[in-house]
């Protein structure tokens, strides 16, 4: 029997939450949600359905907004749409077995119904339906779905059909795919096709899936390298990757990253503050993962991109999760890759190739006895963080003016954590 996917993705899905728990409804109300605090260039996470039927768009600027136009602005809370998330993946687990079910992001999932169909004796639209409609009836908020013959497939009629339907659900199969969206423009509304591949493609004369397919394979492979093997099968509507598969997929490598956007611009030495804050975040992860590391990395970005993002990575010669060591290595790749001179606004730090802590290296100058000193205090740390929350204890130089830690950890995800 041929494979069946579904692919749910919860309309608007901040701003709806906002709605329902306003008691409004997000078809007829204009709501953006929005930290009006960080200025008229704040991002709107999402703007209601509403809004986006007179023109407004997603992820759009709060400036970007038509003037004119009133409307109700929302803190982010994200518990409170991790708390809304989670109800409707209960909602999910009352059909579809969690072993059939991917979640992609904390407003959209796949499943793979092949097997259900015949369970509830129900055709794929109208799982989908019925799926949906317990969701909008237990929560409120509005689902869309789209239904392929493989992952890309549903995905793709998710976000090109579902849109057109008047159940908000759409169908694709490969013949259905060649007739519907191999034509279709603009490219960038094909999944995994941003606005850089799209202009990779353009110089090939490539402006829908279609001319895709008539491109040499190995030009393509010139151009994207092994990247150009997903191009090719998806400009074909095929995929052969299951959510079985996915989910007893082991990498080889682990690693741990921390990134963040300043609120503002940093001088140089204001960032290297910054950093060390990063480093503390990230040997405390790894104390508690028990973990160690023989691989750093960084990148920073810089304000209004004046020049290009800088940074480096290094391997070092022992694995570790020391803070006096890490430190050290991360603050001398800091010094020797950033530039002094302009702006910085974006951030990021990587320990990669980690392992177990038994893989932790020795040497004859390893201070043993200073190193269980150093672990002593991180468990404590941790222990107290985990018992009174992630502020309850802080370092000095957390205080300081241009210091991120204690706000980011009242943030999820970036944002209001409310």
């Amino acid at each position: 029997m041929d494979k069946v996917y579904l692919c749910i993705d919860l309309k608007s899905f901040y701003a709806s939450v906002e709605c329902v728990e306003r008691g409004l409804d997000p078809f007829t109300t204009n709501l953006v949600v929005a930290d009006p605090s960080r200025g008229n260039g704040a991002i709107c996470l999402a703007v209601s359905p509403h809004l986006k039927t007179i023109g407004v768009r997603n992820r759009c600027r709060i400036f970007e907004i038509p003037k004119g136009v009133e409307y109700i602005t929302a803190l982010p809370r994200m518990k409170k749409y991790i708390e809304y998330s989670a109800d409707i993946y209960s909602v999910y687990l009352k059909y579809i077995s969690p072993d059939d079910i991917l979640v992609y992001s904390i407003d959209e999932c796949f499943m793979d119904i092949t097997s259900y169909l015949n369970l509830y004796n129900l055709s794929a639209r109208d799982l989908a339906k019925m799926i949906i409609d317990d969701v909008i009836k237990t929560t409120g908020i509005c689902a869309t779905a789209g239904i392929g013959t493989n992952l890309f497939l549903s995905k793709v009629a998710l976000d090109v059909m579902a849109k057109h339907a008047d159940d908000f659900i759409g169908y694709l199969d490969v013949e259905e795919f060649k007739k519907h969206i191999w034509y279709h423009e603009p490219i960038t509304d094909i999944w995994n096709i941003g606005r850089g591949i799209a202009r990779r493609l353009e110089k090939y004369g490539a402006f829908n899936l279609y001319d895709v397919t008539k491109i040499p394979e190995e030009k393509l492979y010139k151009e994207f390298g092994v990247n150009a093997e997903f191009l090719i099968d998806h400009a074909h509507g095929i995929e052969p990757c299951t959510i079985e598969e996915i989910h007893n997929y082991k990498s080889k490598n682990h690693s741990l990253f921390n990134n963040q956007i300043l609120f503002e611009d940093y001088t140089y030495n204001d960032a290297l503050l910054v950093m060390k804050e990063m480093v503390e975040i990230n040997v405390l992860d790894l104390v508690d993962k028990h973990l160690v590391t023989n691989h750093i990395s960084i990148g920073i970005g810089y304000s209004k991109d004046v020049i290009k993002p800088t940074g480096g990575s290094r391997k070092l010669d022992i694995y570790t999760n020391s803070y006096k060591l890490l430190n050290e290595y991360v603050l001398k790749l800091f010094e020797d890759t950033t530039d002094k001179e302009f702006p910085i606004r974006r951030m990021s730090i990587a320990f990669g190739n980690v392992k177990p802590e038994e893989f932790a290296s020795l040497t004859l100058f390893t201070d043993l006895e200073g190193e269980q000193k150093e672990r002593n205090v991180q468990q404590a740390i941790l222990s107290i963080k985990k018992k009174y929350g992630k502020n309850a204890i802080i370092k000095g130089m957390d205080l300081q003016d241009k210091a991120t830690t204690r706000k980011r950890n009242k943030l999820v995800g970036g944002h209001n954590g409310e």
